[in-house]
């Protein structure tokens, strides 16, 4: 993922979903350096939209579930 960013960086837009902050994607990468790297890069003239709130799959699962 790393080297794709890097290749992308300044030249084409990249959109990224996650349920996880910043701070915890040193758990999924394993590498610290390696991620504060990659999201810097990620992060380097970029919107941040950060989308707290209720879930439309959890609410549409027990609307759901209800009607059963």
């Amino acid at each position: 993922m790393f080297t794709h960013l890097s290749l992308r960086a300044g030249r084409k837009s990249t959109i990224i979903t996650t349920n996880l902050s910043f701070e915890r994607w040193e758990e999924v990468f394993k590498d610290p350096v390696m991620t504060a790297a990659m999201t810097d890069r990620l992060t380097h003239k970029s919107y941040i939209v950060n989308m707290n709130g209720n879930s439309y799959r959890l609410k549409e699962t027990q609307e759901w579930l209800g009607e059963q």
